[in-house]
């Protein structure tokens, strides 16, 4: 329990720590790599943990629940340890920036966001933490407010993933519901239970929902190459190698619940392999250097996706393998488009070449990591790239032709990412390239180095991070078996083929590119025009009904609210046989009697009276009515209380009206005045029918009785008022106090103004 709790805690606390310290002092903002790396460690030295659980909200059934099995720490230490890179690289490439406090602090922000999620046993928790990563992506994607582009990228981020994040509510509700519990290791020990229930199709569909849209799968996939408009350190660290992989972290952590459905199975298959086919022809479309890692992105997403709905043990390891290799090969080939950018001013492939004489440590990282990226030996890339193979190939249908060209296509993005901008002869960029400074390169270096030494010692990932990951996702144990060489067999020869393949495309890559680009369908009828649409439809739709309701008469307003909220009043009456008559035993006295005539009669002069302040001395006998009634009744601390507030309210009605020039004459129209005297018969009638339905109620003295009882042993008060307004009902107290608060200050500066002349 301690070490999710240390992790999670941590990571918050720093937040506002690290804001504040590089407000201070800048210069500590590479230091704040330090907690990133210090979890790592944590995470690194700490085995597997089973579920722990301490109570949050009990009322409720949801508590701080926590697991760090082996799908868990491996996503811990993925996001913890890219995100050490990432904190040293967002610091120099963002240094000098006005607002570096603040993205430091959000990029923290994230990281908690993300730990939570990952480590959290429940799904309500988990379900708080999924939309803290949405909310913080949304704040890093916007980073650079003052571009359009960023601020409408951010919105798009946030409604796509927002949207999913309702259906995947609406999902883990009904989970809940059929598993009796929210507790994610207590389902999973349900087995296929859930699945088989009444409310399992539906549960399928809402969660996958949810997770596609985190995880950008068709055709909710338009928000992550728009999500390019954030900082090269966004774009590594939460659209490569962790935010986008949480859908997936959710499919793979409910797919031992679900493996056997077929609906399961076809919807995660389907949806991904469409996926990957959309992405791999959209990066051929591509020059931004970002975009096409994008859309790259998408591909490697698409195939997670795919590979989760294979019922095989083969398919879970390949699934793990693929994550960490994407993530080590993405963030690293991404933190090089930014430091192009940076250094040479542009991310366009088409004007960069020849850049490895003057940038010859940002060539090396580009180029380890891209040919991890193709799937080339002795790289782990090459490692993953088999283990696809030999789960698809068992596939039937069209997959492993899919597999095979998108990972050809796979091939032309390594190329034009790291190939074309390094080499051939050295073409003019708006700066004069050179690498950057260390803290910059040091990353994406150290990852492009992970890359190599899995693929020559697979087995350093094997049995430590592999195989009790991959355990998770079947919900039994499994046994990883990661070699670099396989022998000659058709395995090896479709990576040939591949390879081949992907270099003839990337040669072509001139000419495939701009006809690709020159298909406007692509654009015209895409996932991202039909958001756009959407987006538009929505706007029209709240012009229309703003025009509609915002008349700009107060009037109005006034009277369809109380017709809305009398109206449903009276019709849940009607509805539920509500109208009760309470009879009069004992029947009031004739002082009563009066006293309620008294208030009527005001009541009438206030709507007949022509002068305001007529109206507020009407208005005045109605309150000190009442107050007087109940002093009659014997409630006399309920009546001073009445009369206070009519003192002040009308001095200070008084006091206003007095200064402000009410000339104008009434200008409703005869019908008007009929229409609101209809309304105001209507509401009072409606008001005592409420009231007289409720007096016509026994009685429940259960809750006085509790109060009574337990105001000495729990609230420790003999004045059971009292403890009534400060104990049980004290945010209701609160409240109430700080709407006095602020009324005498109103009221303080309001006799300042006209004591001194200038109201």
């Amino acid at each position: 329990m301690l070490f999710p709790t240390l992790l999670v805690f941590a990571a918050l606390l720093a937040v506002p720590v690290i804001a504040l310290a590089v407000r201070r002092w800048p210069a500590l903002a590479p230091a704040s790599a330090l907690l990133p790396a210090a979890l790592f460690v944590l995470a690194l030295l700490t085995p597997p943990e089973g579920p722990a659980t301490a109570p949050w909200i009990p009322s409720l059934n949801v508590a701080f629940a926590w697991h760090a099995d082996g799908l868990a720490r491996l996503f811990v230490l993925l996001i913890t340890g890219i995100g050490a890179g990432i904190f040293l690289y967002a610091s120099a490439y963002l240094h000098g920036h006005p607002q570096l406090h603040r993205f430091m602090a959000v990029l923290c922000l994230f990281m908690a966001s993300m730990l939570g999620a990952v480590l959290a046993d429940d799904l309500l928790l988990l379900f708080i933490f999924w939309e803290m990563t949405s909310l913080a992506s949304f704040m890093l994607i916007g980073f650079e407010a003052e571009r359009a582009s960023a601020r409408k990228s951010a919105q798009q981020g946030l409604l796509v993933t927002v949207g999913g994040g309702l259906a995947l509510l609406a999902g883990i509700l009904l989970l809940g519901s059929a598993a009796g519990t929210f507790r994610i290791s207590a389902i999973l020990a349900q087995g296929e239970a859930v699945a088989q229930h009444a409310l399992g199709p539906w549960i399928m569909v809402l969660v996958a929902i949810g997770a596609f849209a985190k995880s950008a799968q068709w055709p909710q996939h338009m928000w992550l190459p728009n999500a390019m408009a954030a900082p090269t350190p966004v774009s590594a660290y939460l659209h490569s190698a962790t935010m986008v992989k949480l859908g997936v972290y959710l499919l793979a952590r409910l797919n031992p619940a679900f493996q056997l459905e077929p609906l399961w199975q076809a919807m995660l298959i389907g949806i991904g392999a469409m996926t990957m086919v959309t992405g791999a022809v959209l990066a051929l479309r591509e020059t931004d250097l970002k975009l096409v890692l994008a859309w790259s992105t998408v591909v490697a997403l698409g195939t997670l996706v795919a590979l989760i709905g294979v019922e095989d043990p083969r398919a879970a390891t390949a699934v793990i393998v693929v994550l960490l290799v994407h993530a080590l090969y993405k963030a690293c080939l991404f933190m090089v488009a930014g430091i192009l950018d940076h250094e040479t001013g542009t991310r366009d492939a088409t004007r960069l070449r020849g850049l490895q004489r003057l940038m010859p440590m940002t060539g090396i990282a580009a180029a380890l990591g891209a040919l991890s990226m193709a799937g080339l030996p002795p790289f782990v890339g090459f490692v993953a790239k088999e283990m696809l193979y030999e789960v698809k190939l068992d596939v039937p249908g069209l997959l492993p032709l899919v597999a095979m060209l998108v990972n050809a296509a796979m091939v032309v993005v390594a190329g034009v990412v790291a190939a074309r901008p390094f080499l051939g002869p050295l073409a003019p960029t708006p700066r004069k390239p050179h690498d950057p400074p260390l803290s910059m390169l040091a990353a994406p270096l150290a990852l492009a180095g992970l890359g190599i030494l899995f693929g020559i010692a697979p087995w350093l990932i094997a049995e430590g991070l592999v195989e009790p990951a991959a355990a998770a996702i079947l919900g039994r144990p499994t046994e990883a078996k990661l070699v670099l060489w396989h022998g000659f067999t058709i395995v090896l020869f479709l990576s040939v083929a591949t390879l081949g393949l992907g270099l003839a495309l990337y040669l072509a890559w001139s000419r495939v590119q701009p006809a690709l680009a020159s298909i406007r369908v692509l654009d015209e009828v895409g996932p991202n025009a039909l958001y756009t649409r959407w987006l538009g439809a929505v706007q029209a739709v709240s012009a229309w009904q703003t025009a509609l309701i915002q008349s700009g008469s107060m009037r109005r307003y006034v009277a369809i609210s109380f017709a809305i909220i009398f109206g449903g009043a009276a019709a849940a009456l009607l509805a539920g046989g509500g109208l009760a008559w309470p009879g009069l035993a004992p029947a009031p006295g004739a002082h009563q009697a009066a006293l309620v005539a008294l208030v009527a009669i005001g009541a009438v002069a206030a709507c007949v009276a022509r002068a305001l302040v007529a109206q507020v001395m009407a208005v005045g006998i109605v309150g000190f009515g009442i107050g007087i009634l109940f002093l009659s009744l014997g409630a006399a601390d309920l009546a001073f209380t009445q009369f206070t507030v009519e003192v002040i309210a009308i001095v200070l009605l008084v006091a206003v009206l007095a200064r402000l020039p009410f000339r104008a004459p009434d200008a409703r129209t005869p019908r008007a005045r009929r229409w609101d005297a209809a309304l105001a018969v209507g509401v009072g009638v409606i008001g005592a029918a409420v009231m007289l339905a409720v007096l016509a109620e026994p009685f429940d003295a259960r809750i006085p009785e509790w109060m009574g009882a337990a105001a000495v042993p729990e609230a420790k008060g003999r004045n059971i008022v009292n403890v009534i307004l400060v104990d049980f009902r004290a945010l209701d107290t609160l409240g109430e106090i700080a709407v006095i608060a602020i009324a005498a200050m109103a009221a303080a500066v309001l006799f300042r103004r006209v004591k001194g002349g200038r109201a």
